[in-house]
């Protein structure tokens, strides 16, 4: 009696959903995922890179023009909570405005173009929840501190009063300090990223 296989009886569908079944075996989601959609995924990154850049450049043209038209006084020493407050909330409503606005819109447009994408995204697991998270929060701000202290001690202002720095010299020595990390650490995970992918698309 010939040994029936029950494969020769499946639909497209079932035998796609072997095929799934098979590349999560043998790798990641994430993998699965690059393979199927990279060129998605790098719009994604792309669109994820520009608007960081919008975002901080969206405050530092907010942080110049708070100082002129006296939203904040110039000088941090002469700052009340009051100034506070009303920086910190005009920075989000801009933020949101020119920034938060236009993400939202361009996200729920390319999820409507891509609304078979947007299905099979449910097949995957591309985000786990992981404990501890916090964690790495403490190393970030440290570094910070220590950038920056370097950076006024460069600057020549290690033993001025810190009451004397002005609001754009402090944000602008930041937003300086982020941009230099991003150069440094940015462009060999950029390179890492590239060969990664190239190897993964090599593969069968």
């Amino acid at each position: 009696m010939r040994e029936i296989d029950i494969r020769e009886h499946w639909g497209e569908k079932e035998r796609n959903l072997m095929t799934d079944v098979v590349v999560t075996e043998d790798g990641s989601d994430w993998k699965r995922f690059m393979r199927k959609h990279w060129s998605i995924a790098a719009v994604f990154v792309a669109a994820g890179v520009l608007a960081f850049v919008g975002a901080v450049y969206v405050f530092l043209w907010f942080v110049e023009n708070a100082q002129s038209s006296g939203l904040v006084p110039r000088t941090l020493g002469l700052w009340t909570m009051a100034n506070l407050v009303n920086f910190i909330l005009n920075a989000i409503f801009w933020e949101l405005l020119l920034i938060g606005i236009p993400i939202v819109v361009a996200v729920v447009g390319g999820w409507l173009l891509w609304k078979r994408s947007g299905e099979e995204l449910r097949g995957y697991s591309l985000f786990r929840k992981r404990s501890r998270t916090t964690r790495g929060g403490g190393g970030v701000s440290l570094f910070f501190f220590i950038a920056f202290s370097i950076k006024v001690y460069l600057d020549g202002n290690w033993n001025a009063p810190i009451s004397t720095w002005t609001l754009d010299y402090v944000v602008g020595s930041m937003v300086l300090i982020l941009e230099w990390t991003l150069i440094i650490v940015g462009i060999p995970i950029v390179i890492a990223v590239i060969l990664w992918m190239r190897h993964e698309m090599k593969k069968p």
